[in-house]
């Protein structure tokens, strides 16, 4: 009976030591997501499993082509995944297909999204967003099948949950994620 005592004992410091490791890890560094939809096709699959990085940025502002979870701001219980296009302070126009970002000295930069984007997708919608301090302009890589900041507007910085590490499922496509050079 004693030895039945001992093994729970022994059992229960194990739980205790793996949960006190694993679940600050869980919730502050490191966050399972998987993905639910077309949105952000050709480069997630509905069914993905990613890591998601939630620490870098509290020691960086998020940069233009990360891809990025953040709680949706229609409904903050909803997680949603998207590229960031605009940062804070920019203008983001979409015309004739084509994205283009003019820094706050209104110089033009168009978007080659070829590296994530193939090539007969085209951004439709006419739409013009001055971004103000701590909004982000959020698209899905499936620009036709995306629910994003052409629909709903601009992303509150205090949404973004964190940028995607990596996908670790299916195993065939594992990868590091990591932003355009644009």
């Amino acid at each position: 009976m004693r030895s039945f005592f001992l093994f729970i004992w022994e059992m229960s410091k194990i739980v205790i030591i793996a949960l006190l490791i694993v679940v600050p890890i869980r919730y502050f560094i490191f966050q399972p997501f998987f993905v639910k939809g077309a949105s952000m096709e050709p480069n997630f699959q509905n069914g993905d499993y990613l890591i998601v990085d939630e620490i870098s940025y509290r020691m960086r502002d998020p940069q233009r082509g990360e891809v990025i979870v953040f709680k949706y701001p229609g409904n903050t219980s909803q997680r949603y995944i998207k590229r960031i296009i605009g940062l804070p302070g920019e203008i983001v126009e979409i015309k004739y297909g084509k994205v283009n970002v003019y820094n706050s000295n209104g110089v033009p930069q168009i978007l080659d999204e070829l590296s994530y984007l193939p090539v007969f997708i085209e951004t439709s919608g006419s739409t013009e967003v001055q971004l103000a301090d701590g909004e982000y302009f959020v698209l899905g890589d499936n620009r036709v099948a995306s629910s994003d900041s052409r629909r709903w507007g601009t992303l509150p910085r205090e949404n973004i949950i964190g940028k995607v590490l990596l996908r670790v499922w299916p195993f065939a496509a594992m990868a590091m994620i990591e932003a355009p050079d644009y």
